[in-house]
């Protein structure tokens, strides 16, 4: 008799492991189907996140001039355009200088290579010129050889310019609608839906929006901390061109490691050809310091606080989204988690039992 109950009992474990197993199943199929289709689509969908990324930074500005009685597509407009003109104002803040000093940095780009050859040439490399000159004919050579591949690069890359543009100039006009017809969504959206989806859904969209917003000001008061704290280093050893790189470094904050990367990089560049070797090696110690603190300190620390999520899985969100896809992966892994976190705690709070109160127990006088 016990044995039966024993092997009763473990065939109805079974089952219940090979449902749940099924289940799970059926799960990651739904995930990798939603993932080939939003795959499908990013042409589409990569424009549309970068449109309410810009509108999530700018939506405060346009909600003070519609307080103050502006019609929404008249806010939505000088926004979109001040945005345009402030972009702009930064690549030429960025531009004009390094123009202006183009052959000062030329000539000293010229002085480190000679420089270089002069010390690959001395012990221990003791590299001669004429093995200089073979090598950069080796080097010609190679490129001949290869011209057709740098042909298809190039075509390659002209594309992925223009395609960056036809991106950029989508989200300006997501933007824009987003600005100017963003407080009719969720109305509109509670109109579609019916029964209870109707006040679920847009309650959810309402906190990730919140979430997407809190996102963005971080990131943008991550990117103000680097750029303060390296202009400042640059602005103590003496390197040229502070306030283009400061805003350089501002910008590529949004960026996630490559950004930093490419800012880092062309500081460095700068003072080396102007101020030497030794400036360059402090300006890489004080970028390499603060892209430290950072990546492992402030933005963890900000994110966490402003997204609800532990400075922990923010760290693990943008490590996995760097592995899944990249630059894009890693810019958007952490409000892809926060927005999860959002859907999962409201589904918590619908789903839990409401607290029940205790029932006063009625009592009696005794005669």
């Amino acid at each position: 008799m016990r044995v039966t109950l024993n092997a009763t009992k473990t065939r109805t474990a079974l089952r219940s492991a090979a449902r749940i197993s099924l289940d799970m199943l059926l799960i990651l199929l739904m995930t990798a189907a939603a993932l080939w289709i939003l795959g499908w689509m990013w042409p589409v969908i990569w424009p549309l996140v970068i449109g309410l990324l810009l509108a999530t930074l700018t939506w405060p500005m346009t909600r003070f001039l519609r307080r103050r009685g502006w019609r929404p597509a008249l806010a939505a407009s000088t926004v979109t355009l001040t945005f345009i003109l402030g972009s702009l104002g930064t690549i030429a803040l960025i531009a004009v200088p390094v123009a202006a000093q183009a052959d000062e940095l030329t000539a000293g780009v010229i002085d480190g290579i000679e420089q270089l050859r002069k010390w690959a040439s001395g012990p221990p490399l003791n590299i001669g010129d004429d093995q200089v000159s073979q090598a950069l004919d080796s080097a010609v050579a190679r490129v001949q050889g290869s011209i057709g591949s740098i042909l298809s690069a190039t075509v390659s890359g002209v594309g992925a310019v223009a395609n960056g543009v036809i991106t950029a100039v989508l989200a300006l006009f997501l933007m824009f609608f987003f600005l100017k017809d963003g407080p009719r969504f969720l109305p509109w959206l509670t109109r579609q839906l019916p029964g209870r989806l109707a006040t679920d859904v847009p309650a959810v969209a309402e906190r990730c929006w919140e979430t997407l917003g809190s996102f963005v000001r971080s990131q943008a008061f991550v990117g103000l901390l680097d750029a303060v704290f390296i202009g400042l280093g640059l602005w103590i050893v003496g390197v040229p061109l502070v306030l283009p790189l400061a805003v350089l470094t501002f910008v590529a904050a949004f960026v996630p490691i490559v950004g930093a990367l490419f800012a880092g990089f062309v500081a460095v560049l700068i003072a080396l050809v102007s101020n030497g070797p030794t400036d360059a090696l402090i300006v890489l110690a004080i970028i390499v310091v603060v892209q430290q603190l950072e990546g492992n300190v402030f933005q963890p620390m900000l994110q966490s606080r402003s997204l609800g999520l532990h400075a922990g899985v923010v760290l693990l969100a943008v490590t996995l989204g760097g592995s899944l896809a990249g630059i894009t992966g890693s810019l958007v892994a952490v409000p892809i988690a926060a927005m999860i976190a959002v859907i999962w705690s409201y589904l918590r709070e619908q789903l839990s039992d409401p607290v029940q109160e205790p029932t006063p127990v009625a009592t009696t006088d005794s005669a």
